[in-house]
């Protein structure tokens, strides 16, 4: 019987582009003995950690293009790719209205300034920045900065407890069997 803990990762695998893929891209000939390292590509606990903190701050810190960032300091990092890729997807196109409005909040909690109660679209995109980009910034740093290092230690945590389980599980069946 297969495990069911490793269906989500086959199923993840097909959405993956494989290695053949990304040594003959064009774009990414260049760099391609770099990001095809397998330890950039491999589910151990410190890079799939790296790759989550690296793909959440990316997600908050740049608006557009995140997967490619992320990317490029994973090498640097040294983290997971792929998990990288897909943390940048907490900010996509259908929740990044969401997140820029509880940024907003945030921000502006944080300058202490008053919050606005409705968004006014008829002033001029320049007062339109001056009053809600700052706080917008500054509401996206603060997540970005807090969301990366609570991903990491959540998988840390998290990874620290399945080795826990797994240990104690095999001790039992061992015990068992005495």
């Amino acid at each position: 019987m297969k495990n069911d803990s490793n269906d989500w990762m086959g199923s993840a695998r097909r959405w993956v582009p494989g290695k053949e893929f990304l040594s003959n891209h064009p774009w990414l000939k260049p760099i391609a003995h770099r990001v095809l390292d397998g330890q950039l590509w491999r589910a151990q606990h410190e890079t799939l950690a790296r790759g989550v903190a690296v793909g959440l701050f990316w997600a908050f810190a740049v608006p557009a293009g995140q997967i490619f960032v992320a990317a490029a300091h994973c090498v640097w990092w040294r983290a997971n790719i792929p998990a990288a890729a897909l943390m940048t997807m907490v900010t996509n196109p259908l929740t990044i209205g969401f997140w820029l409005w509880l940024a907003y909040q945030l921000g502006a909690v944080m300058m202490g300034e008053q919050l606005q109660p409705e968004v006014t679209f008829s002033a001029l995109p320049s007062q339109w920045l001056a009053t809600y980009a700052w706080p917008i910034l500054l509401g996206m740093a603060t997540f970005a900065i807090t969301t990366s290092l609570l991903g990491y230690v959540l998988v840390k945590l998290g990874w620290r407890i399945k080795t826990v389980y797994k240990r104690r599980r095999r001790r039992s069946a061992v015990e068992m069997t005495r």
